[in-house]
């Protein structure tokens, strides 16, 4: 059974070339157009990572993390953090939060393949 990506952004733009990708490498996602739609959204279905943004309106993706590290669902999966921030002290809260990774945008399709295999195993 594929296993299921949940992607977080607020740019249709950068969800569906995500998204597109990840369908063709056999992917099944579910996009959220910000932390809350993401948190509504994780307790419908099934969901073995989470790739999301940073910087989102209503919820931006810190505070998601923390959010979805408390459900007990999510306390073990891997989340992504992709974004146009690449400060350390940005990855350290990142990293505090729950984040189990980090692609800086603009990023190769085929690097976050890499990032997205070594996640699972």
């Amino acid at each position: 059974m594929a296993k299921t990506i949940m992607i977080v952004d607020d740019s249709f733009s950068a969800r569906q070339a995500i998204s597109l990708f990840l369908r063709d490498e056999g992917y099944q996602v579910v996009e959220a157009i910000d932390g809350k739609d993401a948190l509504r959204k994780a307790g419908e279905t099934a969901i073995d990572m989470v790739i999301t943004d940073i910087n989102m309106p209503n919820m931006d993706g810190i505070t998601l993390i923390r959010e979805l590290r408390r459900l007990p669902a999510f306390k073990f999966i891997p989340i992504i953090i992709q974004t146009t921030e690449f400060h350390s002290d940005r990855k350290q809260e990142g990293k505090a939060a729950g984040a189990t990774g980090w692609v800086v945008k603009p990023f190769h399709s085929e690097q976050l393949l890499g990032v997205i295999k070594k996640m699972f195993g």
